[in-house]
């Protein structure tokens, strides 16, 4: 499916910022299943500087500076994607992996592949591992259980015990909280499943990017009413990694656009940045629009 997506950003800020730095992971990688044949970038006001490049995982990276006092800050993206299914759902069933050989794999590490995803078992800035977090999952990642059908497992199991309430976290807040307070959004339920398998011993990193929403029959679609989404990919080997989204009990597919991965949330902040006065009060608006072309 071919796919138009337009991420706008808005900062308005009680009094004139005189000079900022920013970085932002808004132009969606390529992937397997995912190209970008597309895209621009235009902020208000004008940077002096904006360079395009990639990161240490590989993600697009787009950097600018401002150097004229302005009280509104504008940031307006628009790609073109081609995204295609991805073959994960007909593997859950199938594949024969259990969590003991896959902790096996990891721990010995004796190929790149298995060098490269051991990073994503240890703790990051936003996710640390504990034994809480072991506990809420160790019934279903036994050493004879297999890796996908526990990884669905999970999914469910945060799908169906969870509250999706957008008041109950911040971006800052931590699966342990989550995980006793039982409520969160999409980026809390990404990073708990993170730190529920890393707890146990697996690889596991953070997905950002977009999924295309559809609505109730009947009802017009609203232009900018869609949103930045989160979930998990863990790290199979001869598979790969295997993208699972708890906030709707699914394995990702073409509906699901990626902007990038990293850790945690931290790694693949959509925008980020420095101001120089002015900018201690400011509100924010975000209008995402997701189409099909």
């Amino acid at each position: 499916m071919k796919f138009r997506v337009q991420h706008k950003t808005t900062y308005s800020y009680s009094a004139p910022v005189t000079l900022c730095y920013n970085m932002a992971h808004l132009v969606p990688r390529d992937t397997d299943n995912q190209r970008c044949y597309n895209h621009w970038v235009n902020v208000t006001p004008s940077p002096v500087y904006q360079n395009e490049g990639v990161d240490y995982y590989g993600n697009k990276t787009f950097y600018f500076s401002i150097q004229e006092p302005h009280q509104t800050l504008t940031i307006d993206v628009v790609s073109y994607l081609d995204v295609q299914p991805t073959p994960w759902g007909a593997m859950v069933e199938s594949h024969a992996l259990t969590c003991g050989e896959l902790r096996e794999i990891l721990k010995k590490a004796e190929n790149e592949e298995a060098r490269m995803a051991s990073e994503f078992v240890l703790d990051s800035a936003q996710i640390q591992r504990s034994d809480n977090l072991a506990a809420f999952v160790d019934e279903l990642f036994k050493d004879d259980q297999p890796v996908l059908k526990a990884t669905m497992a999970l999914t469910s199991k945060i799908f169906n015990e969870f509250t999706f309430d957008p008041a109950a976290t911040d971006v800052t807040t931590p699966p342990e909280q989550v995980l006793e307070q039982k409520r969160g959004v999409c980026q809390d339920y990404a990073q708990l499943a993170i730190g529920c398998l890393r707890s146990v011993g697996l690889a596991a990193r953070y997905m950002s990017g977009y999924i295309e929403t559809l609505p109730p029959p009947g009802q017009e679609r609203l232009v900018g009413a869609d949103a930045s989404h989160a979930w998990f990919a863990i790290f199979v080997p001869d598979v790969g990694w295997v993208e699972f989204d708890p906030t709707n009990n699914l394995i990702a597919s073409d509906q699901h656009i990626v902007t990038g991965w990293g850790r945690d949330y931290a790694d693949i902040t959509p925008l980020q940045g420095v101001v120089f006065e002015g900018g201690d009060t400011h509100s924010l608006s975000v209008a995402v629009d997701v189409v099909r072309i």
